[in-house]
Protein backbone atom coordinates (compact mmCIF):
# COMPACT_ATOMS: atom_id res chain seq x y z
CA UNK A 1 0.00 0.00 0.00
CA UNK A 2 1.77 3.11 -1.27
CA UNK A 3 1.37 5.46 2.26
CA UNK A 4 2.66 8.83 0.36
CA UNK A 5 -0.75 8.37 -2.32
CA UNK A 6 -2.88 7.96 0.72
CA UNK A 7 -1.72 11.15 2.10
CA UNK A 8 -2.47 13.42 -0.60
CA UNK A 9 -5.46 11.37 -2.28
CA UNK A 10 -7.28 14.52 -0.66
CA UNK A 11 -4.83 16.83 -3.42
CA UNK A 12 -5.95 14.92 -6.14
CA UNK A 13 -9.40 14.82 -5.67
CA UNK A 14 -9.71 18.78 -5.88
CA UNK A 15 -11.77 20.15 -8.84
CA UNK A 16 -10.04 22.89 -10.40
CA UNK A 17 -11.85 25.19 -7.92
CA UNK A 18 -9.91 23.82 -5.27
CA UNK A 19 -6.65 23.98 -7.14
CA UNK A 20 -7.51 27.63 -8.13
CA UNK A 21 -8.20 28.22 -4.29
CA UNK A 22 -4.37 26.64 -3.77
CA UNK A 23 -3.02 28.90 -6.43
CA UNK A 24 -4.71 32.12 -5.13
CA UNK A 25 -4.36 31.52 -1.65
CA UNK A 26 -1.44 33.67 0.43
CA UNK A 27 1.51 32.56 1.14
CA UNK A 28 0.79 31.85 5.05
CA UNK A 29 -1.78 29.73 3.76
CA UNK A 30 -0.08 27.67 1.11
CA UNK A 31 2.57 26.83 3.68
CA UNK A 32 -0.21 25.83 6.48
CA UNK A 33 -1.39 23.76 3.33
CA UNK A 34 1.95 22.10 2.90
CA UNK A 35 2.40 21.73 6.32
CA UNK A 36 -1.08 19.92 6.85
CA UNK A 37 -0.06 17.49 3.82
CA UNK A 38 3.25 16.17 5.45
CA UNK A 39 1.23 15.75 8.38
CA UNK A 40 -0.74 14.26 6.82
CA UNK A 41 1.98 11.04 5.20
CA UNK A 42 3.13 10.95 9.17
CA UNK A 43 -0.23 10.26 10.04
CA UNK A 44 -1.41 7.51 7.81
CA UNK A 45 2.55 5.90 8.54
CA UNK A 46 1.79 5.70 12.18
CA UNK A 47 -1.79 4.41 11.65
CA UNK A 48 -0.66 1.91 8.87
CA UNK A 49 2.03 0.67 10.84
CA UNK A 50 0.07 0.42 14.15
CA UNK A 51 -2.57 -1.15 12.74
CA UNK A 52 -0.31 -3.96 10.90
CA UNK A 53 1.28 -4.56 14.63
CA UNK A 54 -1.76 -4.40 16.43
CA UNK A 55 -3.14 -7.03 14.40
CA UNK A 56 -0.39 -9.20 14.41
CA UNK A 57 -0.21 -8.91 18.03
CA UNK A 58 -4.02 -10.12 18.38
CA UNK A 59 -3.47 -12.78 16.50
CA UNK A 60 -0.42 -14.39 18.13
CA UNK A 61 -2.09 -12.95 21.93
CA UNK A 62 -4.51 -15.41 20.93
CA UNK A 63 -2.21 -18.49 19.60
CA UNK A 64 -0.08 -17.48 22.78
CA UNK A 65 -2.96 -18.29 25.34
CA UNK A 66 -4.23 -21.33 23.40
CA UNK A 67 -0.90 -22.89 23.42
CA UNK A 68 -0.77 -22.19 27.05
CA UNK A 69 -3.66 -23.13 28.46
CA UNK A 70 -2.95 -26.84 26.59
CA UNK A 71 0.19 -27.17 29.00
CA UNK A 72 0.09 -28.87 32.02
CA UNK A 73 2.58 -26.98 33.85
CA UNK A 74 2.66 -23.04 33.93
CA UNK A 75 6.29 -23.05 32.81
CA UNK A 76 6.74 -25.58 30.13
CA UNK A 77 6.31 -22.90 26.95
CA UNK A 78 8.78 -21.26 28.80
CA UNK A 79 11.38 -24.78 28.72
CA UNK A 80 9.96 -25.60 25.56
CA UNK A 81 11.48 -22.43 24.38
CA UNK A 82 8.13 -21.81 22.51
CA UNK A 83 8.36 -18.11 21.73
CA UNK A 84 5.51 -16.03 20.41
CA UNK A 85 7.23 -12.47 20.74
CA UNK A 86 4.67 -10.40 18.78
CA UNK A 87 2.33 -10.69 21.42
CA UNK A 88 2.50 -8.31 24.38
CA UNK A 89 1.51 -11.14 26.63
CA UNK A 90 4.86 -13.24 25.87
CA UNK A 91 7.26 -10.70 27.64
CA UNK A 92 5.55 -11.04 30.90
CA UNK A 93 5.26 -14.35 30.63
CA UNK A 94 8.75 -15.04 29.81
CA UNK A 95 9.72 -12.43 32.75
CA UNK A 96 7.81 -13.80 35.31
CA UNK A 97 9.12 -17.72 34.60
CA UNK A 98 12.76 -15.61 34.08
CA UNK A 99 12.09 -14.79 38.14
CA UNK A 100 10.35 -18.05 39.47
CA UNK A 101 13.81 -19.94 37.92
CA UNK A 102 15.62 -17.32 39.62
CA UNK A 103 13.73 -17.84 43.13
CA UNK A 104 14.42 -21.86 42.27
CA UNK A 105 17.97 -21.70 41.75
CA UNK A 106 19.12 -19.59 44.32
CA UNK A 107 17.49 -22.49 46.60
CA UNK A 108 19.36 -25.12 44.49
CA UNK A 109 17.14 -26.22 42.12
CA UNK A 110 17.84 -27.61 38.49
CA UNK A 111 15.85 -25.28 35.83
CA UNK A 112 14.23 -29.06 34.74
CA UNK A 113 12.65 -28.98 38.03
CA UNK A 114 10.44 -26.73 37.11
CA UNK A 115 8.13 -29.27 36.53
CA UNK A 116 8.11 -30.79 39.85
CA UNK A 117 6.22 -27.86 41.25
CA UNK A 118 3.37 -30.61 42.53
CA UNK A 119 6.41 -32.46 44.47
CA UNK A 120 6.00 -32.02 48.45
CA UNK A 121 9.50 -31.36 48.58
CA UNK A 122 9.72 -27.78 51.01
CA UNK A 123 12.78 -26.32 48.35
CA UNK A 124 10.45 -26.41 45.71
CA UNK A 125 7.74 -24.66 47.83
CA UNK A 126 7.53 -20.71 47.19
CA UNK A 127 6.40 -18.33 50.08
CA UNK A 128 4.08 -15.18 49.81
CA UNK A 129 7.52 -13.13 49.58
CA UNK A 130 8.75 -15.43 46.83
CA UNK A 131 5.72 -14.96 45.09
CA UNK A 132 5.10 -11.07 45.09
CA UNK A 133 8.64 -11.02 43.64
CA UNK A 134 7.40 -12.80 40.27
CA UNK A 135 4.24 -10.96 40.91
CA UNK A 136 5.71 -7.37 40.40
CA UNK A 137 7.79 -8.59 37.85
CA UNK A 138 5.20 -9.53 35.74
CA UNK A 139 2.99 -6.30 36.49
CA UNK A 140 5.86 -4.13 36.03
CA UNK A 141 6.67 -5.64 32.37
CA UNK A 142 2.85 -5.42 31.84
CA UNK A 143 2.90 -1.67 32.45
CA UNK A 144 5.83 -1.30 30.11
CA UNK A 145 4.11 -3.14 26.99
CA UNK A 146 1.48 -0.83 27.65
CA UNK A 147 3.51 1.86 27.03
CA UNK A 148 5.15 0.11 23.93
CA UNK A 149 1.60 -0.52 22.62
CA UNK A 150 1.08 3.53 22.73
CA UNK A 151 3.95 4.65 21.56
CA UNK A 152 3.24 7.10 18.78
CA UNK A 153 -0.81 7.51 19.95
CA UNK A 154 0.35 11.18 20.87
CA UNK A 155 1.11 11.98 17.82
CA UNK A 156 -2.26 10.67 16.04
CA UNK A 157 -4.35 12.53 18.83
CA UNK A 158 -2.44 15.67 18.24
CA UNK A 159 -2.86 15.26 14.27
CA UNK A 160 -6.52 14.94 15.05
CA UNK A 161 -7.09 18.10 17.73
CA UNK A 162 -4.84 19.94 15.66
CA UNK A 163 -5.06 19.72 12.50
CA UNK A 164 -8.70 21.39 12.36
CA UNK A 165 -7.34 24.39 14.17
CA UNK A 166 -4.33 24.73 12.08
CA UNK A 167 -6.69 25.10 8.86
CA UNK A 168 -8.62 27.33 10.81
CA UNK A 169 -5.86 29.74 11.51
CA UNK A 170 -5.22 29.79 7.87
CA UNK A 171 -8.44 30.80 7.04
CA UNK A 172 -9.02 33.89 9.32
CA UNK A 173 -5.53 34.60 8.42
CA UNK A 174 -6.88 34.68 4.59
CA UNK A 175 -9.27 36.65 5.38
CA UNK A 176 -8.22 39.29 6.91
CA UNK A 177 -5.45 39.28 3.62
CA UNK A 178 -8.78 39.40 1.76
CA UNK A 179 -10.23 42.47 3.40
CA UNK A 180 -6.62 44.53 3.67
CA UNK A 181 -6.39 43.41 0.11
CA UNK A 182 -10.13 45.36 0.00
CA UNK A 183 -9.11 48.16 1.22
CA UNK A 184 -5.38 48.72 -0.25
CA UNK A 185 -7.55 48.36 -4.09
CA UNK A 186 -10.42 50.72 -2.92
CA UNK A 187 -12.73 48.63 -3.83
CA UNK A 188 -15.71 46.47 -1.94
CA UNK A 189 -16.88 44.17 -5.42
CA UNK A 190 -17.07 40.55 -4.53
CA UNK A 191 -14.86 39.97 -7.44
CA UNK A 192 -11.58 41.36 -5.32
CA UNK A 193 -11.86 39.50 -2.40
CA UNK A 194 -13.44 36.64 -3.86
CA UNK A 195 -9.92 34.60 -4.65
CA UNK A 196 -8.47 35.21 -1.39
CA UNK A 197 -11.22 34.28 0.86
CA UNK A 198 -11.85 31.09 -1.44
CA UNK A 199 -7.74 29.99 -0.65
CA UNK A 200 -8.59 31.12 2.85
CA UNK A 201 -11.35 28.78 3.12
CA UNK A 202 -9.17 25.57 1.81
CA UNK A 203 -7.36 25.82 4.88
CA UNK A 204 -9.86 24.41 6.57
CA UNK A 205 -10.89 22.17 4.39
CA UNK A 206 -7.61 20.19 4.49
CA UNK A 207 -6.85 20.58 7.96
CA UNK A 208 -10.38 18.32 8.38
CA UNK A 209 -9.59 15.72 5.31
CA UNK A 210 -6.13 15.46 7.54
CA UNK A 211 -8.10 15.21 11.11
CA UNK A 212 -11.14 12.78 9.87
CA UNK A 213 -8.76 9.90 8.69
CA UNK A 214 -6.63 10.79 12.54
CA UNK A 215 -9.68 10.57 14.73
CA UNK A 216 -11.06 7.13 13.28
CA UNK A 217 -7.91 5.44 12.53
CA UNK A 218 -6.97 6.82 16.52
CA UNK A 219 -10.32 5.86 18.21
CA UNK A 220 -9.95 2.20 16.28
CA UNK A 221 -6.53 1.73 17.50
CA UNK A 222 -7.12 2.70 21.04
CA UNK A 223 -10.18 0.35 20.98
CA UNK A 224 -7.57 -2.75 20.12
CA UNK A 225 -5.28 -1.27 22.65
CA UNK A 226 -7.23 -1.37 25.31
CA UNK A 227 -8.26 -4.91 24.35
CA UNK A 228 -4.84 -6.08 24.46
CA UNK A 229 -4.38 -4.03 27.93
CA UNK A 230 -6.96 -5.93 29.12
CA UNK A 231 -5.77 -9.01 28.00
CA UNK A 232 -2.50 -8.45 29.99
CA UNK A 233 -3.70 -8.06 32.92
CA UNK A 234 -6.18 -11.05 33.07
CA UNK A 235 -3.34 -13.19 32.12
CA UNK A 236 -0.67 -11.67 34.74
CA UNK A 237 -3.50 -12.43 37.32
CA UNK A 238 -3.86 -15.85 35.66
CA UNK A 239 -0.03 -16.97 35.64
CA UNK A 240 0.02 -15.65 39.10
CA UNK A 241 -2.72 -17.76 40.26
CA UNK A 242 -1.10 -20.99 38.16
CA UNK A 243 2.30 -20.70 39.58
CA UNK A 244 0.74 -20.12 43.21
CA UNK A 245 -1.27 -23.57 42.84
CA UNK A 246 1.66 -25.52 41.97
CA UNK A 247 4.87 -23.54 43.81
CA UNK A 248 2.81 -22.21 47.06
CA UNK A 249 3.53 -23.13 50.47
CA UNK A 250 0.61 -24.55 52.19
Amino acid sequence: MNIEWLAVAPLAMMDGGAWYAFQTSSMAGKLIVIILFIGSIFTWSVMITKYRTMLKAVEQTRRFLVAYRKEGHPASLFLKRQRHEASPLYPIYERACAALGTVLEARGADPGDLFMGAMSGSQFQLGEVAISRIRNVAERTMADQALLMEASMGFLATSTTAAPFLGLLGTVWGVMDAFSQMVTKGTAMLSAVAPGIAGALLTTVVGLLVALPSSIGYNMLTDRIRGLTVEMDNFCQELISDLESHYRSA
